[in-house]
């Protein structure tokens, strides 16, 4: 009782038992390793797709080469567009032995179909890609999670994070080109009333 009263928390046989508290409480399933990998491409799904679409199109082919910063080296890195179709491409090599589905050879070469020019056709790819995401999350069971998946080498529950890893990675990189641009990425705007 002393951990309970030093930290605020009420006891679990102290908790009221009255119907209206039961009811305020709806019953969820519990988590299961499935469900708790897809909440994490849930949650990098949400930041990426915003910060792609808060990028005006005129912007999409920005790098921080073109800023010419004394001392920086940017020379080659790939443009904000590049960056969003990479980040699709690298989720559908990532999760697609995970779900049987074939990836496209147009998709290799690091930064996805060169053919996907406008705004609305790459935010689609990459849209696509987490689905195929939320696909492969599906997939997995607390007796294959350790198994290798299809056509791979690394096991199912490797591919499964890695996949979400990376997109932060190149999620990290989004944000200074949008602010590189005086774009303040949404997950940081402050929330209105």
């Amino acid at each position: 009782m002393v951990y309970y009263r030093a930290n605020n928390l009420v006891p679990p046989d102290s908790r009221p038992h009255t119907p209206q508290a039961q009811q305020a409480q709806p019953s969820q399933p519990p988590p299961t390793i499935a469900s708790t990998v897809d909440h994490e491409i849930v949650t990098i799904e949400n930041l990426i797709v915003a910060a792609a679409e808060a990028m005006p199109e005129d912007k999409f082919s920005f790098s921080p080469e073109s800023l010419n910063i004394p001392g920086a080296d940017y020379k080659g890195v790939r443009t904000f567009a590049q960056q969003v179709r990479h980040v699709a491409a690298s989720n559908y090599a990532i999760w697609s032995p995970l779900t049987g589905d074939e990836f496209p050879a147009d998709f290799m070469g690091g930064n996805g179909p060169e053919n996907l020019k406008t705004k609305a056709d790459i935010i689609k790819f990459l849209k696509d890609s987490f689905a195929l995401g939320h696909k492969a999350a599906a997939t997995l069971t607390t007796e294959n999670i350790l198994q290798p998946a299809e056509r791979s080498k690394s096991l199912r529950l490797h591919l499964a994070t890695f996949a979400v890893a990376h997109a932060f990675d190149h999620y990290g990189q989004m944000v200074e080109y949008l602010r590189m641009n005086g774009i303040v990425p949404p997950a940081s705007r402050a929330k209105s009333d």
